[in-house]
């Protein structure tokens, strides 16, 4: 498993909750994903504690959590593997759980501080192969 993520590959997790800020995260990763910096990787299955999730979480140069709100369950789920992802809670970028409207305004630009802080660390998309459930590639 390592192989396949020893490159240098950035996965990126959603809360997805149930609050607006949830939604929210949900949406930023997927317009990280889609504009091609990271993989989005399923935080279900690491909490289930699916083999090929866990691996690659752990095989991962980086593992990038974004919580709607300070519960933080995204980087506890991966905390709770031995794995210390950077993390960003959109509460502590400003927004307000309970009283944020879910707009394309507000994913971004929580998209846009996210990428301000994280731009150093920007690295190249690897190409995954290998059948390991690394963000849904193989």
């Amino acid at each position: 498993m390592a192989e396949c993520c020893s490159g240098r590959t950035k996965l990126i997790y959603a809360c997805s909750g149930a609050a607006d800020v949830g939604e929210i995260a949900d949406r930023v990763v997927r317009r990280l994903r889609a504009e091609g910096q990271y993989l989005m990787t399923c935080l279900a299955g690491v909490g289930a504690g699916l083999a090929g999730y866990v691996e690659s979480a752990k095989g991962a140069d980086e593992n990038i959590t974004i919580d709607g709100c300070n519960v933080s369950c995204a980087k506890k789920a991966l905390e709770r593997i031995g794995v210390s992802p950077t993390s960003y809670i959109l509460t502590e970028l400003g927004l307000v759980k309970g009283k944020t409207a879910v707009t394309e305004q507000i994913i971004n630009e929580m998209c846009e501080k996210i990428k301000s802080t994280n731009s150093s660390k920007m690295i190249p998309e690897k190409t995954i192969t290998g059948g390991c459930n690394c963000g849904g590639k193989c």
